[in-house]
C-alpha cells in the first residue's frame, strides 16, 4: 500500500504546491476532510478554512505540515492525486492575525437593513471569510507559527 499521495494546489494565478502528502484536512463545503493514501476517488466542493498537508520524511528532511487558507474551488482525490482547485490559497505564514481582525471588523461596520437579497447574501460569505481567516491565522500562530 502507498504511503505517499501526490497533494497539486492550483489558484487561476499560479500552482501553488505539487508534491507527495502523507495527509491533508481539507475544509469542503460541509466540513472538514481528511484523505490519506489510497483514499478512493472523490469530488468535493472546496470550503473557507485552513487546508492542513502532512508531508512525509524524506532524505534529511523531517517531514511536517504546511497549513494555507482556501476559499472557494473543488476537490478532486483520484488515482493517487489530491487536487485542490481553489480561488485563493494564502500559505498560513503569510497571514496577519490584526490584519484579518481588521478585515471582520470592515464587514461588522458595513450597515445591512437595506441590503437586497443579494447583498446580503455576499455580506454573509464575506464575513464567513473574513471569521476563516481569523481563525486560521490564530490557529497557525498557536501551533508556533509567527
Amino acid at each position: 500500500m502507498a504511503t505517499t499521495f501526490r497533494c497539486k494546489l492550483i489558484t487561476p494565478e499560479a500552482q501553488v504546491l505539487d508534491e507527495p502528502a502523507t495527509g491533508a484536512v481539507v475544509p469542503c463545503w460541509d466540513g472538514l476532510l481528511g484523505v490519506l493514501p489510497g483514499r478512493a476517488p472523490m469530488v468535493m466542493q472546496l470550503g473557507t478554512g485552513q487546508l492542513r498537508i502532512d508531508f512525509p520524511d524524506k532524505g534529511q528532511a523531517k517531514g511536517g505540515s504546511r497549513a494555507f487558507f482556501v476559499d472557494d474551488g473543488f476537490v478532486q482525490m483520484v488515482d493517487g492525486t489530491l487536487t485542490i482547485l481553489a480561488a485563493h490559497a494564502t500559505g498560513a505564514e503569510k497571514l496577519s492575525e490584526s490584519e484579518a481582525q481588521a478585515e471582520l471588523a470592515s464587514v461588522n461596520a458595513r450597515r445591512t437593513e437595506n441590503m437586497s437579497a443579494v447583498e446580503l447574501d455576499q455580506h454573509a460569505r464575506d464575513k464567513k471569510r473574513a471569521e476563516a481567516k481569523v481563525q486560521a491565522a490564530k490557529t497557525f500562530k498557536a501551533q508556533g507559527g509567527f
